[in-house]
C-alpha cells in the first residue's frame, strides 16, 4: 500500500540567526498503474511526479525545512512557504538560479 503523503521530519536549529542555508529540490516520481501495465500495454508518455524541496544548514547537515509541490510550480513560488516558517534572520542562502527572483532577495 503507497501512502498520498509524505511527512518529512526535520529538526528546528536552535534559536537565533541561521548564519548559512542551502536550497535546493529534487523530482519525485509518482507511480502510476505499475510495470505489469507498462509491460502489457506500453509506458504512457507523460510522467507524473512532484519536487521535493529542502532547506539544509550546511554546517551540520540538518533538514531545518521541507515542502513538496507539483510539478508545475516554479521554485521560487516554493520559497517563501518553504524559509517564511522559520522565523528567523538568515545570513547567506545558497540556492540555484531557480530560486533566483526578486521576492527573495529581500
Amino acid at each position: 500500500k503507497r501512502a498520498r503523503t509524505v511527512t518529512v521530519a526535520y529538526r528546528q536549529p536552535p534559536k537565533g540567526r541561521i548564519t548559512d542555508l542551502v536550497i535546493d529540490s529534487t523530482g519525485l516520481k509518482v507511480f502510476g498503474e505499475g510495470e505489469w501495465k507498462v509491460r502489457k500495454h506500453g509506458a504512457e508518455k507523460r510522467r507524473v511526479w512532484r519536487k521535493l524541496h529542502l532547506a539544509v544548514d550546511p554546517a551540520t547537515h540538518d533538514v531545518v525545512a521541507a515542502e513538496v509541490s507539483l510539478e508545475n510550480v516554479h521554485d521560487a513560488e516554493v520559497q517563501p512557504t518553504l524559509l517564511n516558517p522559520l522565523r528567523r534572520k538568515l545570513g547567506r542562502v545558497y540556492a540555484d538560479g531557480a530560486y533566483d527572483s526578486k521576492a527573495s532577495h529581500q
